[in-house]
């Protein structure tokens, strides 16, 4: 099965997908997590990358969709979870020619939850992991329970950066779920709860599956 998660940050996706992926028995692709292994293994991709985001630019479609294809080749028998992409309608028919999509899972959670659930996020500077400090606590205090790295806030994460980047979001994303939504593969998730356990979303979740 090839599952699309789709929703605005600090909706859950990299969670929800994460546990899906053991639920489901099928790979998990999280283009940020694509995007970081390029840079650490200095790839002549991560290279570029780089440039872009040291310079303040934005990583063009191209490189992303590329990255993204190489490896969902080696996953089309089993199926993925995939997020974090796409991100815009061009991305989605790029998506379209890659392989076939079966379900697009669209988290629809109101912005104060949003804002609630990021500014208590805490991420791993080591491996990127990310934890919450009031429904997902790492083992130890300030570190990471994969690989013992320093857990940090990040500064983005504050109330009127997360505003922000909820209005950017709607204004590029709601045509992708319009997309998803005249073909027939997408359905919406609703979540109030900033408090709700992963597991137990996860529990509805599969529900729609």
């Amino acid at each position: 099965m090839r599952i699309v998660i789709f929703g605005p940050p600090g909706s859950g996706k990299g969670t929800y997908a994460t546990i899906l992926k053991n639920r489901l028995d099928i790979p998990h692709i999280s283009t940020g997590d694509l995007v970081r292994d390029e840079i650490r293994h200095k790839t002549s991709i991560g290279k570029a990358i780089e440039e872009y985001s040291n310079s303040g630019k934005l990583v063009p479609d191209d490189i992303i969709t590329a990255i993204l294809e190489k490896r969902i080749r080696t996953t089309l028998q089993k199926g993925f979870i995939l997020e974090g992409y796409p991100r815009s309608i061009e991305q989605a028919k790029q998506l379209d020619k890659m392989t076939r999509i079966d379900l697009v899972i669209n988290l629809d959670v109101p912005d104060h939850v949003i804002v609630d659930r990021l500014s208590s996020r805490i991420q791993c500077k080591k491996c990127g992991a990310i934890y919450n400090e009031r429904t997902m606590k790492p083992r130890l205090l300030g570190r990471c329970d994969k690989c013992s790295g320093e857990l940090f806030k990040r500064v983005d994460d504050q109330p009127g950066v997360i505003l922000e980047r909820l209005k950017i979001y709607k204004e590029t994303s709601a045509p992708v779920v319009d997309y998803y939504r005249t073909r027939g593969v997408l359905k919406d998730f609703r979540n109030e709860d900033p408090d709700s356990s992963p597991e137990v979303v996860v529990d509805r979740i599969m529900k729609l599956i």
